[in-house]
């Protein structure tokens, strides 16, 4: 099934959708500081993408577009995404939302480095995602999972 991943504007009512998902934080506490400062409204460079069923939100991703001197993931050192709160609210799951986010990152063609839930280690796996050997200095307790275009991952 295509799904329409569009990017989500940083406004009041995709902030209150946000309320719907667990992994609601700082990062979206700050939006909404900023909205309430009246410097953001409709901001098109929201890093939020996510997928509309009728009017409701039912999934969501963060990217962040990373260059090459922040990488310790590839070689040779390279622009990469950062593929951040990839969640599908739980009567929408197993349907295929949290593939089309995927695959729509994908299509930026550049490698991704994600920081999966421990319980979605096999769908992050399915997708072409392939666990890095965890280094203490270089992952700061995080275990991270990368994707790479050319399917090279270190």
């Amino acid at each position: 099934m295509d799904y329409k991943v569009e990017r989500l504007l940083v406004n009041y009512k995709t902030l209150e959708e946000f309320k719907k998902f667990k992994e609601y934080g700082i990062q979206e506490l700050s939006m909404l500081d900023d909205l309430e400062e009246n410097i953001i409204e409709n901001d098109s460079e929201s890093p939020f993408y996510g997928i509309y069923f009728g009017e409701m939100l039912v999934a969501r991703m963060s990217l962040y577009q990373r260059g090459a001197k922040f990488d310790r993931y590839f070689d040779p050192q390279q622009e990469y995404l950062e593929l951040w709160k990839l969640e599908v609210l739980p009567n929408f799951q197993r349907k295929g939302y949290g593939n089309a986010l995927v695959d729509f990152a994908k299509g930026f063609g550049l490698p991704i480095k994600t920081n999966p839930r421990v319980q979605s280690h096999d769908f992050w796996k399915a997708m072409g995602f392939t666990p890095v050997e965890y280094d203490m200095e270089r992952d700061l307790g995080e275990n991270p999972f990368l994707w790479h275009p050319d399917g090279i991952v270190i």
